[in-house]
């Protein structure tokens, strides 16, 4: 499957890549900054380029956004950037998660598919993405 770009802001954090999806103005880049505050490192944002290979999805910045990252009220900021990640985890801010332990929801992503969060409004929720990418989450018991 040929490379596709996506209206997505992308992260890594210990070798796994997070894709945060939304619509414009849904917060990509304001949640991409918090993950970066906690030691995440950018790897684009607003667009992303996203490939299939060998079974994983790789993201990546367009050339000639790498490096920056837009901030509402301040401008346009320089970053440390990585070329490119293996996305493990995408986070659908459209989404709204209503439950207090939902299943982990599933997200096609270029033909492959992948975990996602979706959205869930509290101040925990950037640590808990980066716990999540750190150790796994258990199932809730049906």
């Amino acid at each position: 499957m040929p490379a596709q770009m996506l209206h997505a802001t992308c992260v890594d954090f210990q070798s796994k890549g997070v894709l945060i999806t939304g619509r414009s103005g849904k917060g990509k880049s304001a949640l991409a900054l918090q993950l970066m505050a906690y030691g995440a490192v950018l790897v684009s944002d607003d667009q992303t380029e996203v490939s299939a290979k060998d079974g994983k999805v790789c993201a990546r910045a367009p050339r000639p956004t790498h490096g920056m990252i837009e901030v509402r009220g301040i401008g346009l900021l320089n970053a440390q950037a990585l070329t490119s990640s293996t996305v493990e985890l995408v986070v659908d801010l459209d989404q709204l998660e209503t439950e207090r332990l939902p299943h982990l929801h599933g997200t096609d992503v270029c033909g492959l598919t992948l975990p996602c969060l979706y959205y869930f409004d509290a101040p925990h929720f950037p640590a808990g993405i980066l716990q999540y990418l750190k150790a796994g989450r258990r199932e809730p018991h049906d």
